[in-house]
Formats: C-alpha cells, structure tokens, sequence
C-alpha cells in the first residue's frame, strides 16, 4: 500500500481540508488578498452591476413576501436537517450485476458518481430556494438590509457560476480516490490464499473507507452551501 505523502496542515474550512486529505494535490497558501483574488471572478459588466447594488437607489421592497419569523428559521433547520439525513443515511449505492465470466471484477465508481452528483443537485435547490426567500424577507426590515439583500443577489448571480464550476470537479477527485484505495486493498490479499470470511471482508471494508469519505465529503460541501444562508439569519436576526 502507499504510504500518504506529510504535508502541512491545509488552511481554509472543512471542505477544503477534507478534500486535501483525500487527494495528493499541494494546496499552496494564498498569496495574494481576497478582494484581489475576487477580482479576477467579477468582469467589468458585472462589477458595474455590483456598484449599482452597493451605490445606487434602492428598489421598493417585496410587501409581498411573508415576515421573518421562528417558522422561517425553523424551516431552514429543517430543510438542513433533512439533507444531513439524505446523506448520513444513504447507502451504498448498488452495483451492476457483472457478467459471469466477470464475476471477480471490481467495484465501478459510476454509482458512486450519480449518487454524489444527485445530492449535489438537491442541495443546490434547497439551498437556492432557502436563500432567496431569507433575500425577500431582509429586503422587508430596514433600507440597510434592502441593500444588504440587493448585494447578496449579485454576488450570488456573480459568484455562482464559478462555485458550481468548481464543486462539480468534486466527483472527480472522489473517483481519484476511489482508485487509489481500489489497488491498495488488492495488493494486500494472497490470490493463493483461502477466500475472506466475516461480515466486512477486505473486498468490501475498502468500499465502507471511500463511502465514509464521500460522505464526509457532502457533509463538508453541504456546510459551505449553507454559508450564505446562515449569513443571511444572522442578519434577520438583527434588529
């Protein structure tokens, strides 16, 4: 088996350290301020747009959309509560039945994927959803958070683009993962030896190792999803 190459410790939120640990990139640390680095996402038209949002005249406020109240957090709990559900307690997805003469073949990754990729997209929707409704209700409270609210759009219409960009290479680091732990397992086993007994033999306590690690993984991306939506309590809460 491969022994892990040292590295220093990762900065950065859970996510990031988690997906350093599972892959053998060098995460080097950040030169350069995060304004600096946030303007090389923003172009010009949409800076213009952004300066409009943190300089410009207030549009009315939406009477139509319902106050922020304990039913409105409530709901964000239970939406989050929901998806660490979802996650924790999926299980592994189930393999193609292989054809006899390919009875010995190994794990394919592709279930995997689809699953990652499926709770991937239900985090998007509730989390976009969540969010735009936590919007409508700042937007009710006070001019500052109508700003507040206004900005927090175009940064999301901004910076989503490039965030879903990066989050969707994620299944693909997952499936590096998902061969390095493949082979190591293999080289272990004695093909000369007596088969494997007990309830979590080696050819399958490898896969319990990578379902742990993806789910970790979600755990970890569901928390950075989730930033804007607590930034966005925080700031209802405040009178």
């Amino acid at each position: 088996m491969a022994r892990a190459s040292q590295r220093g410790p990762v900065p950065g939120p859970a996510f990031i350290r988690q997906l350093a640990r599972l892959t053998d990139a060098q995460i080097p640390q950040p030169t350069a301020a995060l304004s600096d680095r946030l303007g090389q996402w923003v172009d010009w038209n949409r800076a213009l747009v952004l300066s409009k949002a943190l300089d410009g005249a207030l549009p009315p406020p939406d009477t139509s959309a319902p106050p922020f109240d304990e039913a409105a957090e409530q709901e964000c709990a239970r939406v989050r509560a929901a998806l660490v559900e979802s996650i924790v307690q999926d299980p592994l997805p189930a393999q193609p039945k292989p054809r006899e003469q390919e009875a010995s073949s190994p794990p394919d990754y592709a279930p995997f994927r689809q699953r990652y990729q499926s709770l991937q997209r239900a985090m998007l929707s509730s989390t976009g959803r969540l969010r735009g409704r936590l919007r409508d209700m700042l937007a009710q409270q006070s001019q500052d958070k109508a700003r507040l609210a206004e900005v927090d759009a175009v940064m999301e219409m901004t910076l989503s683009p490039r965030e879903q960009a990066l989050l969707a290479r994620v299944p693909d680091l997952l499936g590096e993962h998902f061969q390095r732990l493949r082979p190591a397992v293999a080289e272990t086993r004695d093909p000369d030896g007596p088969p494997e007994t007990g309830a979590e033999p080696a050819s399958q306590a490898w896969l319990l190792t990578f379902h742990a690690d993806m789910r970790q993984t979600l755990l970890g991306e569901l928390e950075v999803r989730f930033h804007p939506i607590d930034a966005l309590l925080a700031a209802l809460r405040t009178s």
